[in-house]
């Protein structure tokens, strides 16, 4: 018999019980010594570098974990920072750059914020990818590498993609392994991990001893969405912790800091249009309901990867109820 899988002492930085977090961390350990990339995804404040560096240490490679934060830089900043270039490549470049992927070498190199990369820097990096090889700025030879690629994103590679922002190679090519990050929102059974951490960290550092949460303090939070997700969890609690006083927490300041971020995220549907738009687009002629059922499934499953206990959790049903419909259907087809 299989011995039950255990998690190792690399995901300690990641604080959480939920199920399909643990799942998440089983597959990490499953395809750590492939050398191909891996995608990390999840929504701003998930933890992808804690991810990123969990990835780089169950992977066992002797090489350092090197970051590089793609968001804002043009082509040239980006390959000059990632392939490094020689003497005379520009009109500064005075002597010669190793770029970080060097510096990564027997390691993984972490490219955040993958979404934003430029259409030049995007060949670029699918040339990395499938040549294992780079070509310093300035340089006609070019350098192999043995480092392996972690991505990762908030942002929706198949809706940039469609938007033309995106190579369609370079995202199947990312993909060789994926790994998605649940929001906040959706385990928020680990609100009774997380809150005392944060809290106790924080009377450390403002001076107040131990700040005991009250059972009110879980209910407002369990009724906040956390657009910002664990980072925003851990702003809040440090915050309201600074304010404490003779040991009695200010849960109307929590309270302000909901509002504000309900405000804002609000805020943001309303002008921004990749967020304000319809759940659902439908044609001339309404679905029936049991098409619409059939739809939502399909989707469920398709967000999940296939994972009916994930695609349950998204339907907000649970798992046997979603394998009977499966059943139910395929029955119907035959």
């Amino acid at each position: 018999m299989d011995q039950p899988w255990r998690r190792s002492e690399h995901f300690a930085e990641i604080i959480t019980n939920d199920p399909v977090m643990l799942e998440r961390f089983e597959y990490i350990d499953s395809v750590a010594p492939s050398p191909q990339p891996i995608l990390i995804t999840g929504e701003t404040g998930t933890g992808k570098e804690l991810f990123a560096r969990a990835i780089h240490q169950v992977s066992g490679l002797t090489g350092p974990l090197i970051t590089v934060n793609a968001a804002g830089l043009d082509d040239t900043v980006f390959s000059d920072t990632l392939f490094g270039h020689i003497k005379g490549a520009f009109t500064d470049a005075v002597g010669v750059r190793s770029g970080l992927i060097s510096k990564a070498a027997g390691g993984t190199i972490f490219l955040d914020e993958i979404g934003d990369l430029s259409p030049l820097s995007q060949i670029k990096l699918l040339r990395l990818l499938q040549e294992r090889e780079y070509m310093p700025l300035g340089s006609d030879e070019p350098v192999k590498t043995d480092a392996r690629v972690v991505a990762a994103t908030n942002e929706d590679l198949w809706l940039l993609q469609k938007k033309g922002r995106f190579r369609k190679d370079l995202n199947f090519r990312l993909r060789a392994h994926h790994v998605d990050i649940p929001p906040l929102r959706a385990r928020i059974g680990d609100l009774c991990l997380l809150v005392p951490l944060f809290l106790e960290k924080a009377g450390v550092t403002f001076k107040k001893g131990r700040i005991k949460p009250p059972a009110s303090l879980y209910k407002r939070l369990e009724d906040h969405s956390f657009p910002g997700n664990v980072r925003e969890l851990q702003s809040m609690l440090y915050n309201l912790a600074s304010q404490v006083r003779d040991g009695r927490i200010p849960l109307h300041v929590l309270d302000a800091q909901m509002e504000a971020s309900r405000e804002m995220e609000e805020e943001m549907e309303m002008t921004d249009p990749a967020i304000s738009r319809p759940l659902v687009a439908f044609t001339r002629q309404l679905p029936t309901l049991k098409e619409v059922v059939r739809i939502t499934v399909r989707e469920a499953l398709r967000r999940s990867n296939g994972n009916q206990r994930e695609a349950a959790k998204l339907l907000g049903i649970s798992q046997q109820a979603l394998s009977k419909r499966l059943k139910q259907e395929e029955a119907a087809e035959d």
